[in-house]
């Protein structure tokens, strides 16, 4: 978080870029250090996501470690998938997990109020 933070606070509106890079490259280098030939992310499913930006940054790692990248555009499932997880009872946060997206989301919250 520490690290997040001394990253972002400058640049809150880039915030999705150094949070993008940072996951994504932490997966690919532990795909090719467990020996997977592959890897890809679940930021695909979301309709709130920066779509091509994902796919860049995840062509671009898996250049430099060596992997393929798996895509699949998971977001024509995004009703379903909220559907499966209501019948389920899952937990579904309603916001990425940053601060700065928690305080947005209630901040809209509070408007409509």
């Amino acid at each position: 978080m520490v690290e997040f933070l001394q990253n972002t606070l400058d640049r809150i509106d880039e915030r999705c870029e150094y949070c993008y890079t940072t996951r994504l490259e932490a997966c690919a280098q532990r795909a090719g250090q467990e020996g997977y030939e592959a890897f890809s992310t679940t930021l695909l499913y979301s309709r709130y996501q920066n779509h091509d930006r994902i796919i860049e940054i995840c062509e671009e790692l898996a250049r430099r470690y060596h992997l393929s990248f798996f895509y699949e555009d998971w977001r024509q499932l995004w009703q379903e998938g909220i559907r499966l997880s209501k019948a389920a009872g899952m937990y579904r946060q309603q916001y990425c997990g940053c601060i700065f997206s928690e305080k947005e989301r209630y901040s809209e919250q509070i408007r409509r109020n």
